[in-house]
């Protein structure tokens, strides 16, 4: 059976089929990039920020045709689609310009004179795993970072983005990369973990599911090797003292809806205060209402199907499970009678624990409101989640806002705005949403040797 393959989400057709990759490709494409290393890492940095300069213009060269790809692998709106490849080329250009000063050694005071440095350096081929909702950004966020501190990429796309993965690798050859710096692989299971396993590889990075994080974290700590792991999120959404309701209405319904609500920093939970509650759920119900799911080539849609006929699967069952234990549907609540990965847009109230919409990440187009009394019990139901990936407050009151920001277990939290995300801010959360962070000066933190260099007093 054939796994690295286009199926349309919006038609449900195959469109494409690719090969995956035989044991001997495998091989050679891990040593290629064990190759490469040694001379990457010994390039000058000056070459390194001109490839990643190079591959921005080509991405932005290339907008309309590698959004257009993306929107038939995965069902992106391609006015979506082509804001992800706008962000792309942002952080490609961040790492550019900013890569040589993360790189700088740091000096180190040191008690018995002489001098201390600690050196940046990279340390090997890493392989990442990369996952579908954002197919071209989150392979940047890897690859920008440890490009430019002069690691190798070994990539591993998910099998429903095969087209993108190999417009990417085309990119880096073009753009003048060493043969093995980037490798696409259509791998399987089997032999990623063999790739884990193979002592030329030294870290690993997944964007993706718990289960799959769980796996990688334990076939990568059997054989020593470094990972990030970038995974689910049940990221509330803390609606405490808004300045502008309607506003905050936009802000919710755009963090929950866009890309079909399949974002790990998504605001999948809803927090309202009592005395905003009815009218908030009022606005935001008929804001989620005015949301009409539809061809994501055209670009006036903002919401189009599911990635796959499996996601709509998953979501159906959370959706009926939680009505069936007494949850309240105020909008949607139902597949979409035509060919493809179609579900409506949904609002739920009345979900408690005990249903699995209370309990699992939700990974598409519902959101779920809760009602709380106090700020006190707003931040123990944000809490009281597996998750710590990202969180929003809106509250007008600044000094307010941060102090329960300081009270949320998370890794990051946006105030008067929905999540997002950029070039310089650093991406990651605690708990079961992942370990490490992408993004920032921190993104060049994680795959990276520091190496101590330190020079006697006594050195002539």
């Amino acid at each position: 059976m054939t796994t690295y393959k286009i199926v349309n989400p919006a038609t449900g057709k195959t469109e494409r089929e690719f090969p995956e990759a035989t044991d001997a490709e495998i091989q050679a494409a891990v040593d290629r990039a064990h190759q490469a290393f040694g001379g990457w890492r010994a390039s000058p940095q000056e070459d390194r920020a001109a490839l990643l300069n190079r591959v921005a213009e080509l991405y932005a060269e290339r907008r309309d045709e590698l959004a257009a790809i993306i929107t038939r692998e995965m069902g992106k709106p391609v006015a979506q689609a082509r804001g992800e490849i706008d962000i792309v080329v942002s952080i490609y250009r961040y790492y550019a310009t900013n890569g040589p000063k993360f790189l700088v050694d740091e000096e180190l005071e040191v008690a018995g004179g002489g001098s201390a440095v600690v050196r940046k350096e990279g340390i090997g081929a890493l392989l990442g795993i990369m996952p579908w909702n954002f197919p071209y950004y989150q392979v940047a966020r890897f690859a920008a970072p440890n490009l430019m501190l002069g690691n190798t990429i070994l990539l591993k796309h998910a099998p429903q983005c095969p087209e993108s993965a190999l417009a990417m690798e085309r990119i880096f050859a073009e753009a003048g990369a060493p043969d093995g710096a980037y490798v696409n692989l259509f791998a399987t299971n089997e032999q990623v973990s063999t790739i884990i396993a193979d002592p030329r590889v030294q870290g690993v990075s997944l964007t993706g599911s718990e289960r799959a994080g769980s796996a990688v974290a334990e076939q990568a700590g059997r054989h020593l090797k470094k990972v990030v792991l970038e995974l689910g999120g049940s990221d509330p959404f803390l609606v405490l003292q808004p300045e502008d309701l309607d506003k905050t209405v936009k802000y919710a319904v755009t963090g929950r809806f866009g890309n079909a609500g399949q974002a790990c920093n998504a605001a999948k939970r809803i927090i309202v205060l009592d005395e905003h509650y009815d009218a908030f759920v009022d606005k935001f119900t008929a804001a989620v209402g005015t949301v009409v799911p539809g061809d994501p080539s055209d670009p006036s849609t903002f919401m189009g199907p599911l990635s796959s006929a499996g996601a709509v699967e998953t979501l159906a069952a959370q959706i009926e499970d939680a009505v069936a234990k007494g949850a309240t549907v105020l909008a949607g609540g139902r597949r979409i009678d035509r060919e493809g990965a179609w579900y409506e847009p949904t609002v739920l109230t009345g979900v408690e624990p005990g249903m699995r919409a209370f309990e699992e990440e939700l990974f598409g187009p519902a959101a779920v409101i809760y009602r709380v009394s106090s700020e006190d019990e707003a931040v123990e139901l944000a809490n009281n989640t597996p998750y710590g990936l990202g969180a929003a407050i809106q509250c007008a009151d600044e000094d307010r806002a941060l102090e329960i920001a300081s009270r949320l277990d998370t890794g990051m939290v946006y105030i008067n705005q929905a999540e997002g995300s950029a070039a310089e801010l650093p991406f990651g959360g605690v708990k079961r949403s992942g370990i490490g962070r992408e993004l920032g000066k921190y993104g060049m933190e994680e795959f990276v040797n520091k190496k101590l260099v330190r020079v006697s007093a006594g050195s002539a």
